[in-house]
């Protein structure tokens, strides 16, 4: 395959210290995280189709009385068993994908378990009137529907995704080394790119090239491997360095690319379950807010318009998931003509910038609220690391100047609240401790993330909306 060209870049503005941010770089492939995700939605559809078929073929030889219990079909009580069992077993997953007997098994699994979960119930409730041919039929035609329907969708698998259901990258630094069939191929080095971890333009390219893949080998110099490694651990995809020397920079485990080792890096934090969980929760949070507090909204934006000039939104570029910059979105607390597009100038308690509806929305922290269009567009989340502004000091130092463990915190969408914002770490950073503080807690965060600790998070968030570094 050709050498993917990485900097196809166009100047969009000045950064801080005069490095030049380049805009989001052509999407070369199709994101196969998407296409899985489609795939899987396709896999469940399927199943799901299966079992309604085997009822239909049920009610050709017993009425549809006798294939209810308490009056309720045992097609709609069936259904949502089989779904559970088919998110247990682990149904639609990339094994799955890529091994159709494998995907036959698990589904026939579900299948099974649910037979006997419904059987099971007819004894506990005596449901005598349900006919026993009729499940048999029910069950029995659904798993033939299910071997069926797999070698459909393996067929629409292979045209999708090709022979390869994982994409991986190969990234050369410096090596030369023969890629796998399938794999993209960027020689960074020709485009003059490598993970400088004091030039977020670099950081930002790097992560947007990287993005649309599963799987990340690294080819690199000896001397680059560290700032590899740092780089690989603020994603959310499969890094992994090709190892020739006994260096491991905290790999979490041993992998293969062709014939040689590497160390896997990062895996990401979150599996796909946890994915749908959290992205769920934050869009039924985020619509809901923004149903409830539209009046509000609404007055706020009215009232920012009447007392100065300018839009009511204030759009800043930020530091978000995988290192990748986004524009987040405020209400505008600032006179237009004294916004701080970059945020290199922190805001003091006694600001003169800040208008006397700013002073009110930054001390209750209404101004955060339009970043809940930012969670429904994907950017963030409800719960996460806050993002940054490019231009933010720690004292007198960028922030990933003043930590080394900054870009790892971005393994996870930027979220409205945080583990640090609950504990009171808000407002400016004053000296690099400042900072540090707040590392800790959203590594802590990531290492410890569950639904449950994102729920408390957001309901702890009530105590901390009015806070006296909030200004």
């Amino acid at each position: 395959m050709d050498n993917l060209r990485a900097k196809e870049v166009e100047d969009d503005g000045a950064w801080p210290g005069g490095y030049t941010r380049p805009m989001p770089l052509r999407r070369f492939f199709s994101s196969a995280r998407d296409k899985r995700t489609l795939l899987y939605c396709l896999s469940l559809l399927l199943d799901i189709l299966c079992l309604f078929a085997g009822y239909i073929v049920a009610l050709q030889l017993r009425d549809e009385q006798w294939l209810a219990a308490g009056g309720h079909s045992i097609i709609y009580i069936a259904l949502p068993i089989f779904i559970m069992f088919e998110i247990a077993r682990e149904a639609q997953d990339v094994e799955t994908l890529a091994n159709r007997l494998t995907a036959i098994q698990r589904s026939l699994g579900a299948l099974g378990a649910t037979a006997i979960v419904i059987i099971g119930m007819g004894f506990l409730f005596k449901a005598d009137d349900i006919s026993r041919l009729g499940l048999a039929v029910t069950f029995g035609a659904a798993a033939v529907f299910i071997v069926a329907a797999k070698a459909v969708l393996d067929l629409i698998v292979h045209k999708m995704m090709g022979d390869a259901v994982v994409s991986t990258i190969l990234i050369l630094d410096g090596l030369s080394v023969d890629a796998e069939p399938h794999a993209a191929v960027v020689d960074v080095t020709a485009d003059g790119l490598w993970p400088a971890l004091d030039r977020p333009d670099m950081i930002d390219a790097l992560s947007r090239l990287i993005a649309p893949f599963d799987r990340v080998i690294i080819a690199c110099r000896f001397d680059h491997r560290s700032a590899w490694a740092t780089f690989l651990k603020g994603h959310d995809v499969g890094g992994e360095i090709l190892l020739d020397r006994d260096l491991l920079h905290g790999a979490v485990a041993i992998g293969q690319y062709d014939s040689r080792d590497t160390i896997i890096l990062s895996r990401g934090p979150l599996n796909l379950m946890n994915r749908i969980q959290k992205r769920a929760l934050d869009l039924v949070v985020a619509i809901l807010a923004l149903v409830i507090l539209s009046p509000l909204l609404l007055f706020v934006a009215i009232a920012i318009r009447l007392e100065s000039p300018g839009p009511v939104l204030f759009r800043q570029m930020r530091v978000g998931q995988g290192n990748r910059q986004f524009r987040i979105f405020k209400f505008r607390s600032m006179r237009s003509d004294s916004s701080d597009a970059d945020g290199s100038q922190s805001t003091a308690r006694a600001d003169g910038r800040i208008t006397r509806i700013g002073h009110l929305i930054r001390r209750t922290s209404i101004d955060e609220l339009p970043q809940l269009l930012n969670v429904i567009r994907g950017e963030m989340s409800m719960v996460g690391p806050r993002p940054h502004a490019l231009g933010s000091t720690a004292g007198n130092e960028l922030f990933w100047h003043a930590s080394q463990q900054y870009w790892l915190r971005h393994a996870l969408k930027p979220g409205i609240t945080g583990l640090a914002q609950i504990r009171g770490y808000r407002g400016a950073t004053e000296c690099v401790e400042d900072l540090a503080r707040r590392v800790r807690c959203d590594l802590e965060y990531l290492s410890n993330w569950s639904l449950w600790t994102d729920v408390m998070i957001m309901i702890k968030t009530i105590r901390v909306v009015i806070h006296k570094n909030a200004y």
